[in-house]
């Protein structure tokens, strides 16, 4: 029974840790998403400074 325990346990954690690592990608692409537009928009300022 503790071996069935064990295995869950080790299933549940992989599941939770993938959830996790799929929550820190999409994190990290909004972010860089975000950054990419602020210096699209930057730029474009510095231009129409000009």
């Amino acid at each position: 029974m503790s071996k069935n325990n064990e295995a869950n346990r080790k299933k549940n954690k992989k599941k939770i840790d993938q959830k996790k690592r799929k929550i820190q990608n999409a994190e990290a692409e909004r972010k860089a998403r975000l950054k990419q537009i602020h210096e699209d928009f930057q730029a474009k300022e510095a231009y129409h400074n000009l």
